[in-house]
C-alpha cells in the first residue's frame, strides 16, 4: 500500500510541474528535465554494473541535479532573481553534497549498504532507479519554478526562505566537517557526541531537511496549480532520513557497535535523535 501511494504522489507530482511547464519544441521542458534525470541514472549503471562498483553514485546523483538545473535554465532563457537565487543555492549545495560524499567514498572500502545489491544487476537497477525518484522530487521545487508559465521576482517575504535555506545548509556542512575532524582524529571506533552532534544525534540530517524546507518556501510565489504538490519536498526528505535509510540505518549500525558503552547509552537517553535539544 505504501509503494502504490508513494508511486502515485510522484506521478501526481510529474505532471503537476509538467503541467504548469512552458514548452520546448512542444514537450514541457519539466517532462523533459524528469526523462533526462533517469536517463543519466540509468546510463551511469551501465558501466557500474559491469565493475560492481557504488563508487560514482553518489557523485552521479549530484551531477544529475547540477546538469538539469543549469539545462532547465538555458532552455527556458529565464535569470530572473527567484530562478538565479534557487538555482545558485542548488548548485552550491549539489557541489558541496557530491564531492563531501565521493570523497568519503575513496578513502573507505565502500558503502557496506551496496554489498549485497552491486552483484545483483536487477537490484542494482533499482537503486539507481530510486536515485532518479530522490533527484526528481527534491528538485521539483526549483524547476517549478524555472520552468513555470510566470516570472515572479524576489520580495521581502521571501526572507524566512532564504534564511532557512542559508541556515540549513551551514548546519549541514558544519556537522559534516566536524565529523570528518572527529573520524581523522579517533576514528571509526569511537562515536561523536561533541560540536553540533552533542545537541542532536544526526544534525547533519537536521540542517538537510531545515534546508530543503527554506527551498520550497522560497520557490512557493512562483508555484500555480498542481505544481503546489512540489511543496511535499521537506516531508519527503525527512522520511526518506527517518523511515527509509538514514538515521534507522545508522542507528541500528551504532547500536551493534557501541550498544553495550554505558557513556553511548547515556549519548542516546540524553540527546535527540534529529531535532536539537538545547542543553
Amino acid at each position: 500500500m505504501f509503494l502504490v501511494g508513494s508511486s502515485v504522489v510522484f506521478f501526481l507530482l510529474i505532471f503537476g510541474i509538467s503541467d504548469e511547464s512552458v514548452l520546448f519544441r512542444g514537450m514541457p521542458v519539466a517532462t523533459g528535465c524528469v526523462i533526462l534525470i533517469f536517463f543519466l541514472q540509468w546510463l551511469a549503471f551501465v558501466p557500474a554494473c559491469f565493475l560492481k562498483t557504488e563508487k560514482f553514485y553518489d557523485l552521479m546523483g549530484a551531477l544529475t541535479f547540477i546538469t538539469v538545473c543549469l539545462l532547465s535554465l538555458v532552455l527556458v532563457y529565464r535569470f530572473d532573481s527567484r530562478s538565479f537565487l534557487l538555482s545558485i543555492f542548488l548548485i552550491i549545495w549539489a557541489s558541496r553534497l557530491g564531492w563531501f560524499l565521493f570523497s568519503r567514498m575513496k578513502i573507505s572500502d565502500g558503502d557496506s549498504r551496496f554489498d549485497a545489491i552491486k552483484t545483483n544487476p536487477s537490484r542494482f537497477l533499482l537503486v539507481w532507479t530510486m536515485q532518479g525518484v530522490w533527484v526528481t522530487v527534491c528538485l521539483s521545487p526549483v524547476l517549478a519554478t524555472i520552468t513555470g508559465k510566470s516570472e515572479v521576482s524576489l520580495s521581502f517575504v521571501d526572507a524566512p526562505g532564504i534564511f532557512l535555506a542559508s541556515v540549513g545548509f551551514f548546519i549541514e556542512v558544519v556537522a559534516d566537517h566536524q565529523k570528518r575532524l572527529h573520524r581523522d582524529k579517533y576514528g571509526a571506533e569511537m562515536f561523536i557526541c561533541s560540536g553540533l552532534w552533542r545537541y542532536s544525534r544526526h544534525p547533519n540530517y537536521f540542517g538537510e531537511i531545515i534546508f530543503w524546507l527554506g527551498i520550497v518556501l522560497t520557490a512557493l510565489p512562483a508555484m500555480s496549480g498542481f505544481s503546489y504538490i512540489s511543496a511535499i519536498v521537506p516531508i519527503f526528505v525527512y522520511l526518506l532520513l527517518t523511515r527509509v535509510s538514514g538515521t534507522r540505518l545508522l542507528e541500528k549500525s551504532a547500536g551493534i557497535k557501541w550498544g553495550d558503552d554505558t557513556l553511548y547509552q547515556k549519548y542516546v537517553s540524553e540527546t535527540p535523535l534529529l531535532w536539537p535539544k538545547i542543553k
